[in-house]
This record gives structure tokens, C-alpha cells and sequence, in this order.
């Protein structure tokens, strides 16, 4: 039974666990970025973020990806090419993500250009996934129609025969990494009376500035 609209209406509640002053930041976005990540490790998929695109008419899409790498140049995510991302990449190398601790009362915003990783960084990422992992990259024609789910189970377990336990599972032609280059990071905290924190760093002139954004 679907939820009366009065109901949805009034679910909400209060963010009282903390506040998110100017003091408080790290001098850098991606040390913020760390010291919060640190903080989510008490959540499950404390790294899953929501990776939105938007296609070359301006047609967005969103999903959750899992972030994979973090320094001063940006957010290391990986997808096969041909992916639904993977071509709104290609004709769009725009993107933003979110990462969504609700527990924690706590969301980042990041936004930026997106730049394709060298096979190499591809290779080794891949070479490090479980083998289950693996198989299931290279079975999956992702974001294509697929008759079934058996079509994918047999594709995978073919592979699995034909590259047995022990043996290295080559990486898809089309898979591979992407690095999130920031122009804006912001860290939002969850306030008492909608007043929530926004601060965001935001890339001027080859430097960053810090401002505060009203909720």
C-alpha cells in the first residue's frame, strides 16, 4: 500500500549531533575529505558515493560507485567505458558526487572535470579485485539489455572455466579508471531548525578559497 501523501509530508527529523564551523576544517579539501571519511568507517559503504552524469543533451543519471583512491588531484573511481557513466564521460567529462552519511547527519558534495586513468593504474586496480570480481567485469556487457539473468551466470561461469582458480583474469578492453578532479568540495553538517553548515572550497585562481553557503 503506497504511503498517504500527509504521512510523507511529516517524516522528518532534527539534526542536532554537531556543528561545522570555519576553525574546524582542514587547511585542504581532500585532508577534510579524509578526516570525515575516517569518521564514516563506523558505517557500512562508508566509501560509496553517488557518481551523477549527464549525457551531451544534458540528460543526467546517477549511481552509487565506491571510491578507490584520494589525493590532492581528485577521486579515483572505476567502470567499464561503454557503461551508461562511461559514455556520458566520454561526451560530457563533467560529473559530481555525493557522499550521502545520513547517520552521521553529514553529506560532501564534490564537482569537477573528469579525466580518464592509464591502462597500467586500470590493470593494477583490476588485478587486486576478487576473483569473483573479476569474472563478473568481463561477463557483464554493463548497462546493456540482457535477455536474462542466466545469460550473465553462464557467460561468467564459462570464464570461470576457461581462467580456473590460480590463473589471472585479464582485465576487460573497456574497463577501466577515472579521476574526479575538483573545482568545488563542499562539506555540509546537519543543523538544528534547517540551519544546516555548508562550507565549501571552491578553486579560484589557482588557489582555493573557503565560503560559507546559506542552507
Amino acid at each position: 500500500m503506497a504511503t498517504p501523501p500527509d504521512r510523507l509530508a511529516a517524516m522528518r527529523r532534527s539534526y542536532e549531533l554537531g556543528g561545522l564551523a570555519e576553525d574546524d576544517l582542514a587547511p585542504t579539501w581532500h585532508e577534510q575529505l579524509r578526516r570525515w571519511l575516517d569518521d564514516a568507517q563506523v558505517l557500512e559503504d562508508a566509501t560509496a558515493m553517488v557518481l551523477a552524469t549527464a549525457a551531451a543533451d544534458g540528460m543526467p543519471s546517477a549511481r552509487s560507485v565506491l571510491l578507490k583512491g584520494l589525493d590532492e588531484r581528485g577521486l579515483t573511481f572505476f567502470t567499464h567505458r561503454d557503461s551508461r557513466k562511461g559514455r556520458e564521460l566520454a561526451a560530457n567529462p563533467r560529473a559530481t558526487v555525493v557522499f550521502p552519511w545520513y547517520r552521521l547527519e553529514r553529506q560532501v558534495l564534490v564537482s569537477g572535470t573528469v579525466e580518464e586513468l592509464d591502462n597500467a593504474t586500470g590493470d593494477a586496480y583490476f588485478a587486486s579485485r576478487p576473483r569473483g570480481s573479476q569474472l563478473g567485469a568481463l561477463a557483464s556487457p554493463q548497462s546493456q539489455v540482457v535477455a536474462s539473468r542466466a545469460v550473465l551466470e553462464e557467460a561468467r561461469d564459462a570464464l570461470a572455466a576457461r581462467y580456473p582458480e590460480g590463473t589471472p583474469v585479464p582485465r576487460p578492453p573497456r574497463w577501466g579508471g577515472y579521476r574526479l578532479v575538483p573545482v568545488t568540495a563542499e562539506f555540509w553538517q546537519g543543523r538544528e531548525d534547517r540551519l544546516h553548515d555548508r562550507l565549501r572550497f571552491r578553486a579560484q585562481d589557482g588557489a582555493w578559497i573557503v565560503e560559507r553557503i546559506a542552507p
